[in-house]
C-alpha cells in the first residue's frame, strides 16, 4: 500500500488536480479521501510509482464524476445554482492557489475526456500514454481530446489586439472602481445618460432590471460589488466581455458598451455555453 507520509505529501498535488477537473474544492477533497481509501488496500508491491498510481487513480474516479453529471444534465451548473457556502469555499481555495478563474469556466464546458486529458497533460504533464489508459483510449485519441480541449480554451482567451483598445482600458477601470463600490470613479466614468439592464433572475426581488442616469447606476452598481470582483475578461463571438464568476462557477455575462471615451451602457445576462 502507499504509506501515509507518502500520500500526504502528495496531497496537496492530488487536490490541485481534482480541483481542475471537478471545479469544486469539497469534491475534489472528497475525492482525494476516496483515492486514499483505495491506496489503502492496494498491495505495496503494485505501486511502484506512488505519485503515478495516486494521479491515475484519482482521475479514475473525477471521470467517473464527470462522466454522471454529463448523463444528468447538459449545461454547466451555473453559480446560483450552488449552495453559497460552496462557492465561497471554491472562491477561497481559487484566490489562496491563484488559480486562472477564466480557465475554471472554460474547463466546465469541455466534455469529461477532453477536461482530463487537458487538465492532466496540459496543466500537470501526465504522459499521454497513462492518460490513454484512464480514458480506455489510444495515445492518438487521447491527444485529439487535448488538443480539443486546448482549442476551446483558446478561442474563449482575451485576444491581445482587442484587449488593449481605449474601450477596454475605460471598461477596465470602470469595473474596478465598481469592484471597489468607489461611487464617484463610477460616476466619472459612466455617460450621464448611462443606462444598466440586467436580467431578472440574477437580482433579488424587487430590484429594478433597468436603471439610467451616472449617478443612479453607479449606486446600483454599488450593491454588487462583491460579485463584480469576481470578473474575468473573455472573448465571445470574437468581442471581449467579461464573466462573472465567484468561485470559477459562471454566474453572468456582461456586456458593457463605450462612447467617448464613458460607459454608455451596461448589459447584465444569464450566460449560455462559454466556449461554444
Amino acid at each position: 500500500m502507499v504509506s501515509i507520509s507518502e500520500f500526504e505529501d502528495l496531497r496537496p498535488r492530488l487536490t490541485a488536480v481534482a480541483f481542475r477537473m471537478l471545479g469544486s474544492i469539497h469534491d475534489a477533497e472528497d475525492a482525494v479521501q476516496s483515492t486514499w481509501i483505495k491506496a489503502s488496500h492496494v498491495d505495496h508491491a503494485e505501486v511502484r510509482n506512488p505519485a503515478a498510481w495516486l494521479t491515475t487513480a484519482l482521475t479514475r474516479v473525477c471521470l467517473d464524476q464527470l462522466r454522471a453529471r454529463s448523463r444528468r444534465r447538459e449545461d454547466p451548473m451555473f453559480d446560483g445554482a450552488l449552495p453559497a457556502e460552496a462557492v465561497a469555499a471554491d472562491e477561497h481555495y481559487l484566490q489562496r492557489e491563484d488559480v486562472s478563474r477564466a480557465l475554471m469556466v472554460i474547463l466546465d464546458q469541455l466534455t469529461p475526456a477532453q477536461r482530463v486529458a487537458y487538465v492532466l497533460h496540459d496543466l500537470f504533464d501526465v504522459p499521454f500514454r497513462d492518460i490513454a489508459t484512464v480514458l480506455g483510449s489510444s495515445v492518438d485519441g487521447a491527444k485529439k481530446h487535448a488538443s480539443r480541449g486546448r482549442g476551446r480554451i483558446a478561442s474563449a482567451r482575451p485576444d491581445d489586439e482587442l484587449s488593449a483598445g481605449g474601450a477596454s482600458v475605460v471598461v477596465d477601470a470602470f469595473l474596478a472602481a465598481a469592484g471597489g463600490g468607489d461611487i464617484d470613479a463610477m460616476v466619472r466614468l459612466l455617460a450621464d445618460d448611462c443606462i444598466r439592464v440586467v436580467d431578472r433572475s440574477l437580482v433579488p426581488p424587487g430590484t429594478a432590471t433597468v436603471v439610467s442616469g451616472a449617478r443612479a447606476v453607479a449606486e446600483e452598481t454599488r450593491l454588487f460589488a462583491d460579485r463584480i470582483r469576481a470578473h474575468t475578461p473573455m472573448r465571445l463571438g470574437g468581442r471581449m466581455v467579461h464573466v462573472i464568476a465567484p468561485g470559477g462557477h459562471l454566474l453572468a455575462v456582461v456586456e458593457v458598451a463605450v462612447v467617448g471615451g464613458r460607459v454608455s451602457r451596461i448589459r447584465i445576462r444569464r450566460p449560455a455555453s462559454v466556449a461554444s
